[in-house]
């Protein structure tokens, strides 16, 4: 499985021999979404930062990237291209010379 394409249409012949798309409305992928992400964030709850089980994290971090990709693909966005297009953006907020190693908000820079 070499790009988002191919796995695409594998999680979307997945949830449709089960006939779920029915449930996969754009407002019910984002809930899913971020309850997966909560799911995810629970493996660290009370741990220290780098204390976690990493075949929990593959399942959630799975559970969480799928959901992702079927809302994208529900709307016909191109991950790829979404995710770049990000990355460009936020080079223009984070400008490496004001950014580098400074966690500090764009809008405070």
């Amino acid at each position: 499985m070499n790009d988002f394409n191919t796995l695409i249409k594998e999680i979307v012949r997945f949830r449709n021999e089960r006939d779920w798309e029915q449930f996969h409305n754009s407002k019910d992928l984002a809930v899913a979404l971020s309850i997966e992400a909560s799911e995810l964030l629970e493996l660290f709850l009370w741990k220290n930062n780098e204390d976690f089980k990493i075949d929990k994290l593959k399942e959630e971090l799975a559970d969480v990237l799928m959901y992702a990709f079927l809302l994208a693909d529900k709307h016909d966005l191109n991950i790829i291209e979404i995710i770049q297009d990000k990355i460009r953006k936020n080079a223009e907020k984070y400008p490496v010379d004001k950014s580098k190693g400074n966690a500090t908000k764009y809008n405070e820079l």
